[in-house]
Parts: C-alpha cells; structure tokens; sequence
C-alpha cells in the first residue's frame, strides 16, 4: 500500500489509489474508484465505484464524489462542495445506473458550498466561487460566481483575476506568474512567458 488512510476511513478492495495519496477521517472510497497520486482527501470524503480523481487532487471535508464525476488533475474542492448526477431525482423512481457525467479540467478551483449540476464540463483552471450553482457549462480560466454562476472575468493558472473583458478580444499578464493570456473571439488561449 503506497497511499495513507486513517484508521477510520474505509476503502473497499478493487478501489485504485495513487502513491502518496492521504485519505483521512471517516472518508469511504467505493470499489472501482480510481484517485490519481499525491491526492489529499479531507475528513467525510465519499469517492463512487465509477468516478476518478486525477492526481494532486485536493479534496476538503465533507465532499462526495458521485459515480459519473471525474476530476482531473490538480483540481482543487472547497469544503461542502456538492456533485449531483441525476437531473430529474426522485424516491419512488429510482435512477440508479442513470447518471449523468460531469468533467472537471485540470486546474480548476471550486469553492466551498458551490453545488454542481450534472452533465456539464468545468474548463481548465475555471475558477468556482463559494457558494455557486453551476448549471452549463464553464469555460476553460473562466470566473463564475452566483445563483445560478455567471461569468464575471477570468483567471490565471495560478488564481490571479486577469484584467481582461468577457468576450472579444484581449491581453493580461498574470501578476504571480508572469505568463501571458490572450483572449480571441471570447476564447483563452494557453499561457505564454
């Protein structure tokens, strides 16, 4: 085993889990689960038999990981976030097995109490804030907060708002990185020194 797991925690055989991976209190991860490397899972964390964390992965308590999520790496979820992955629930008809998946690019940041609707993608380092609804889709670096999220800017890979407008076109220089962004038709492009 080349993971830690606290005591309490239960991770069920068939569950493939990266080197270096934490899982800490009462935190259950289903068989079939995979987590990338050097992931750390917070306190109450619940990982489904068909979801899959990338690697660097920080997840803070009090976070499930529905079947059909799948996080890719370096992704960050604030505490309480929530993954929902039925559109329609109901008890006396049950949907199990009828899920809908939700994608989150490598990068991206989701803050605590945010709840994400399935069937959507979150962009590459999309910048989630506490507290949000998100219910479409969020572009790659883009900023969306509200109920529902609304775009209001975006982000560089390191977490600094770029000082460029919403869509058209534009130059920003990340103040923390010194990389630079550039917005086409609406569109980030990767980062450039």
């Amino acid at each position: 085993m080349n993971y830690q797991a606290h005591e309490t925690a239960i991770v069920d055989n068939g569950a493939d889990i990266g080197a270096g991976t934490k899982i800490w209190h009462f935190s259950h991860i289903c068989s079939g689960a995979v987590i990338g490397q050097n992931c750390s899972l917070g306190q109450n964390v619940y990982v489904g038999g068909a979801a899959a964390v990338g690697s660097d992965v920080k997840i803070q308590n009090n976070v499930s990981i529905f079947d059909g999520v799948v996080l890719g790496d370096n992704v960050f979820c604030g505490p309480s976030v929530v993954f929902t992955n039925v559109n329609n629930p109901r008890s006396l008809y049950p949907q199990r097995g009828n899920y809908s998946s939700t994608f989150v690019g490598e990068g991206a940041t989701i803050g605590a109490n945010a709840t994400v609707i399935c069937g959507h993608k979150i962009g590459k380092y999309a910048f989630i804030g506490a507290g949000s609804v998100v219910a479409g889709d969020v572009p790659n670096y883009a900023l969306v907060v509200g109920v529902p999220a609304r775009q209001i800017g975006w982000m560089s890979e390191a977490g600094e708002r770029l000082e460029m407008p919403l869509s058209g076109n534009g130059m920003a220089e990340c103040s923390v990185s010194g990389l630079n962004y550039e917005l086409i038709d609406g569109v980030i492009s990767s980062p450039k020194e």
